[in-house]
């Protein structure tokens, strides 16, 4: 979708609201599909000073299998939405991630909330930041309380569990 912007080109001070729903479910991350609610983007495209800032959040909630635990879970995700468009790059060897050119007088919306959104997601899937995962002796999840399993004594230290044992 291309938002029109030819009224705030040359008018700094001016803005434009913005109000997108895309539909990510193509998105492979890993070997899953975790996208399948609408995207949305919203915000404002201000020019100031002559230079086009859009600021504004992303939403949606993701679905996937924990990458440390194995679980299942359904989050609730918030990204801002926070880059500058130009009418053309100056040098596109050192391009930025956060600047997008425009397409005539018009900003594509499906590129830059499709690249901020996969810029911004984590490069695991994690069920909650503080997510324990699995002992790697029994596979308990660790998030449901300790496992049963004995630490493993290092064995450089088994000549002293020898003389703690007399």
């Amino acid at each position: 979708m291309l938002l029109g912007l030819s009224k705030i080109i040359d008018c700094p001070g001016q803005s434009v609201p913005f109000s997108v729903s895309m539909d990510l479910s193509d998105l492979c991350y890993g070997v899953s599909y975790p996208v399948t609610e609408p995207v949305v983007a919203s915000g404002t495209v201000r020019n100031t000073a002559g230079v086009l800032m859009m600021t504004g959040e992303i939403t949606t909630c993701i679905h996937g299998t924990c990458d440390r635990c194995a679980a299942a879970f359904d989050r609730d995700i918030r990204f801002p939405l926070d880059v500058v468009l130009v009418t053309e790059m100056a040098n596109e060897e050192n391009e930025d991630e956060w600047v997008f050119p425009l397409e005539g007088d018009s900003a594509d919306l499906d590129d830059i909330v499709r690249t901020v959104f996969v810029l911004n997601l984590d490069s695991k899937l994690l069920c909650k930041e503080s997510c324990k995962g699995l002992c790697h002796r029994c596979g308990k999840n660790l998030n449901d309380g300790p496992c049963s399993c004995q630490k493993e004594l290092d064995p450089r230290f088994a000549a002293l569990k020898q003389l703690l044992e007399k």
